[in-house]
């Protein structure tokens, strides 16, 4: 087998010899690129921000911004990924770079003091500047969206990155003053071509291994071999237990390039999303198609975790407070199971049986979430947390209603941090099927949300708060709903 190896900023380098669980801010700090800066080591500000040459929407190549912090980098054997340091043009021998069209209106506006989140910032503006659809959504500069620029630059794009010393408006400017990439930029250039193929990777030091197998089949008899193994897509919970809690793992198996873990299909019944597929890919080729994920995607962390987060691995860990879990249940999702042996389909509501325990058995991969067609016409998805993005859910509700001549006549309520499992509230759901869509129902029906589950007191929210909130969650629905008929 090849030896591992990753190309940046051009220059190919071998990984060896890092350990398996070393990330790619450490790899790229260790040979000098310090640009790349630590600030959380949980993938919360951004300052260790990267780009990676990833399969595109609508060219062959998208340059994806990703947390360097959280990601091994044996999972980007044969990727390749520039630093802010190979954003700049190397000029004649003697001369200085000339910069980069975002580094340069980050400078000339001010958008850097201390400049310890800068390199993070001007990593995930340069991931936005080459979003390929950007300038065709460009909008007038009346101030009517504080959130997209005239330029077409979306500021969710660094929702991600913290800085605390600079304020936010003068990178909001830098943000929204960058034109279109020119014809002989090369990155642009390099977007007409294909990325790196996924690459077979089996890499060892110490006693530990890195494996990502070539196919669903080998990667399924492996970890029948192997039932100890970790197995990861985006890294995004895993890089932060290896970081913070110190968490090491004999082996590895990544499954985020697998094909078969890849594939999104609409068809006449359902649509099937591959379990491996980034929640930013998701977003954008489904462009709106399922509203309830629509209004789940921005409020999902930030734009670089949902580069990396997938849907399998926010319902592989199993947590009571995962954003997706509560939205899958009201669209009445299943999850598609596989092994060595075959596959089985389970409704994600029978999916979870305790606290980060659900039904799959060792050696089982999520393949493939499901969700069945039609969909509900009346949906809404609230979080409620203590910052609008980048947050864990305190309480998260999501609401799928079929509303007809003003009867509901079906309900369904996925709830999120009120339980130690992601639940459906099934005695609101019946409180609400087959009464009028009035204010007196949503009254009594908030009464019974009020007392679903079993919530908690911790430092993100009383039980009492949980409580409350479920209830003003569906008033707050009925309100929107009801305004949005009379308008």
């Amino acid at each position: 087998m090849v030896a591992a190896r990753i190309t940046v900023n051009g220059k190919e380098a071998p990984i060896s010899p890092a350990a398996p669980h070393t990330t790619v801010l450490d790899f790229l700090r260790e040979r000098g690129l310090t640009g790349t800066k630590e600030g959380c080591a949980e993938g919360e500000c951004g300052a260790c921000s990267v780009l990676v040459a990833r399969p595109g929407v609508n060219k062959p190549t998208d340059w994806v911004a990703v947390n360097a912090c959280l990601v091994p980098v044996a999972a980007l054997d044969g990727q390749e990924v520039i630093t802010s340091e190979g954003l700049a043009t190397a000029g004649e021998p003697g001369t200085p770079p000339t910069l980069h069209p975002v580094q340069e209106e980050m400078a000339v506006r001010g958008g850097s003091q201390c400049g310890y989140c800068t390199p993070g910032f001007v990593c995930s503006m340069a991931a936005e500047y080459y979003r390929p659809d950007r300038c065709a959504h460009t909008d007038p500069a009346d101030g009517t969206d504080p959130e997209h620029g005239p330029n077409g630059f979306d500021l969710h794009a660094l929702s991600g990155n913290l800085c605390r010393c600079t304020g936010y408006r003068p990178i909001r400017d830098a943000a929204f003053a960058v034109g279109e990439p020119t014809d002989d930029d090369p990155l642009a250039r390099r977007r007409e071509q294909a990325p790196p193929a996924p690459t077979a990777t089996e890499y060892a030091q110490d006693g530990r291994v890195f494996v990502r197998k070539g196919t669903l089949a080998e990667t399924l008899r492996l970890l029948r071999e192997r039932p100890d193994a970790v197995v990861v897509a985006g890294s995004t919970d895993w890089g932060v237990e290896v970081n913070i809690r110190a968490r090491r793992a004999d082996c590895v198996v990544a499954v985020d390039r697998l094909p078969e873990l890849r594939e999104l299909r609409v068809g006449p019944e359902s649509i099937d999303i591959g379990a491996a597929l980034t929640l930013t890919e998701i977003e954008r080729r489904l462009q709106g198609g399922v509203p309830l994920l629509a209004e789940l995607f921005p409020q999902f962390a930030s734009r670089l975790i949902r580069n990396g987060a997938t849907l399998g691995g926010n319902l592989g860990t199993g947590s009571p407070i995962g954003d997706s879990p509560p939205v899958l249940l009201a669209l009445e999702a299943s999850v598609v199971l596989a092994d060595a042996d075959g596959e089985r389909e389970v409704p994600l509501a029978d999916y979870f049986t305790g606290y980060r325990q659900s039904v799959r058995r060792p050696g089982e991969l999520i393949r493939t979430v499901r969700i069945p067609l039609p969909l509900s016409p009346v949906v809404a998805f609230h979080k409620i947390a203590k910052r609008r993005f980048d947050d864990i859910s305190s309480v998260a509700v999501a609401f799928a209603l079929d509303i007809e001549d003003g009867i509901v006549r079906k309900a369904r309520i996925g709830l999120g941090g009120v339980a130690a499992t992601p639940i459906r509230a099934l005695a609101t759901e019946a409180a609400l099927e087959g009464r009028p869509w009035a204010q007196e129902t949503a009254e009594a029906a908030a009464l019974v949300l009020k007392t679903e589950g079993t919530p908690m007191s911790d430092h993100r929210a009383s039980a009492d708060y949980r409580s409350a909130m479920l209830g003003q969650s569906l008033l707050k629905l009925h309100a929107r709903t009801t305004e949005a008929v009379s308008s």
